[in-house]
Formats: structure tokens, sequence, C-alpha cells
């Protein structure tokens, strides 16, 4: 699929010869929208789709009438609507997670004087599922909902550090597959090591100045890294900032043993880090 408005290739990788065409159409007309959040017309999905305006309105009108969709008044533009956000939490661990999460990144926020954003495995890439503003009048945030590079983000290299092996190879399959290139995994494994050695991520954003990102896995029951906290540390001139960089990576690690805690890890659980000792 491709995010640049061109046509979207319908050809997918099928277990069996099961095939239901108006649904594989809905599901393309979701993706397209993922990739447009300004919306788009119903004319603008069937050139993006290669299908005739005929066959998109009928199903575009039904995913519209179960409120998946919604149509601008002002321009006509269909849009994704909030209600996949509602299911995806409700089916998924991701409300439990926020749940227990979201009181204690208010805690980090005001205590560090920095946002703070909760990140997920999400097939190849990571995916935003939470995040907290500064309360300050300065700060920097990802958006809700956002895909981050999974192998080159510090939330990546902690989801993936925290990996069992079997699941780490399956993520990293899928990135090369989405990427569409090769994954030096010799060298990622290096810096995994470091990682894990570590008990945490620290280090320069690579995209903005004056970032610092710090970044430690959450553990569910059971010991699995579940998710990955992290704080983009906006270094101000003045050094007005609340505390040092230090001093947010230790106040980020108790908050992710009290997040891990809340979820039924215990930090004697298999395959799990000790929280007390990530610090």
């Amino acid at each position: 699929m491709t995010g640049d408005g061109g046509k979207i290739s319908e050809g997918r990788t099928r277990k069996g010869s099961y095939a239901a065409p108006a649904l594989d159409k809905a599901f393309l007309i979701i993706e397209l929208l993922a990739n447009h959040p300004q919306g788009m017309l119903v004319s603008e999905m069937a050139t993006a789709l290669g299908r005739s305006l005929g066959e998109l309105f009928r199903i575009v009108v039904v995913m519209e009438e179960a409120r998946y969709l919604e149509k601008s008044p002002v321009d006509d533009r269909y849009r994704v609507t909030y209600k996949f956000l509602d299911i995806a939490y409700r089916a998924t661990p991701a409300r439990q997670l926020t749940a227990a999460a979201l009181p204690e990144m208010q805690s980090l926020a005001l205590n560090v004087g920095q946002s703070c954003h909760l990140v997920v495995i999400e097939g190849g890439a990571g995916l935003v599922i939470a995040r907290e503003e500064n309360p300050g009048t300065r700060g920097f945030a990802l958006r809700m909902g956002a895909s981050i590079d999974i192998v080159a983000s510090c939330s990546g290299k902690v989801l993936l550090a925290f990996a069992a092996p079997a699941q780490l190879a399956r993520i990293l399959d899928r990135a090369e597959a989405a990427q569409g290139h090769a994954i030096d995994r010799d060298q990622l494994a290096e810096e995994l090591a470091r990682v894990r050695a570590q008990g945490h991520g620290l280090r320069k954003s690579p995209i903005t100045r004056g970032v610092t990102d710090i970044s430690y896995p959450v553990f569910g029951f059971g010991g699995d890294c579940i998710a990955a906290l992290t704080v983009p540390f906006l270094e101000t001139i003045d050094g007005s900032q609340k505390v040092s960089i230090p001093q947010a990576t230790q106040i980020l690690g108790e908050t992710t043993a009290r997040i891990s805690q809340a979820l039924g890890y215990r930090g004697d659980d298999a395959g799990g880090v000790t929280p007390a000792s990530r610090g």
C-alpha cells in the first residue's frame, strides 16, 4: 500500500482459497483513509483503488450506516471514525494497558515537565496508543495513533530488545516486508544487547535537534514486554526544564515499574527483567 495517494494494489496473500470481495474492498477503503486523515471523496477512493464509483459507493454507504465512516457535511469527504479505536481498545490488551498507564503517565509528565507516549508492536512497526503532553508551555510529543519505525526508533529498540526470540524474528520479517529492504540483523543484535544490558533505551534523537529519547519496557503478567513508555526529553537552551536527563531517566524507570506491577508483573516471572534492576 502506498501513502501518497497513488493506486493501492489489491494483491493480498491468502491462506487457503476463500475470497470475500466486498470485505476486501472495505479493508482497502479503511487502509486508504488511514493514510488520508483529511478525508477523501468516493470518486477519489475509486481512482486510488482502481475501482468503479458504483461498486465503492455501496460499500461506503454501508460502512457509514454502521458508523465506521463519517461524511463531512462541508465537503462530502469520508473519514474513519473513532469506532475503530473503541473496538480495538475493547478487543485487545490495549484497554487494560492504557487504564494502568494513563494515570502514571499524567504524573510522569507533571513531574519531569516533558511529554510521554506509550508504544506497542503492531505488525512490523510501533504504534502510539496513548500519550500525555507536557503540562508546561513548551513540549514535543508524538500524535496518538502514529506509526513509528520499529527498528530505528528508541521505543522500537526497547520493544525488540525485550521481545522473545521467536517474536523478534517475526517482527523483523514483517518490518522487512513493510519497508522493502533487508535489516542488518547482526548490527541490530549488538544494539539490542546494549539496550538489554542497560535496561532501557537512551539516545539523542536522530530527527529532532535538542531532543533525547528515553524509553523503558513495560512488562505484563507472565513477564512479556508488552509496551515501551518513552519520554522525548526536550532540552531548553536556558536550562529551564524541571529535571535533568538522568533524573528523568530514573523517574521513568520507577513509573514503568509501577505500571508493570499494576499489570500483574512481579519481577520473577519467566522471561522478564526485574523492574528495580532496569534503572
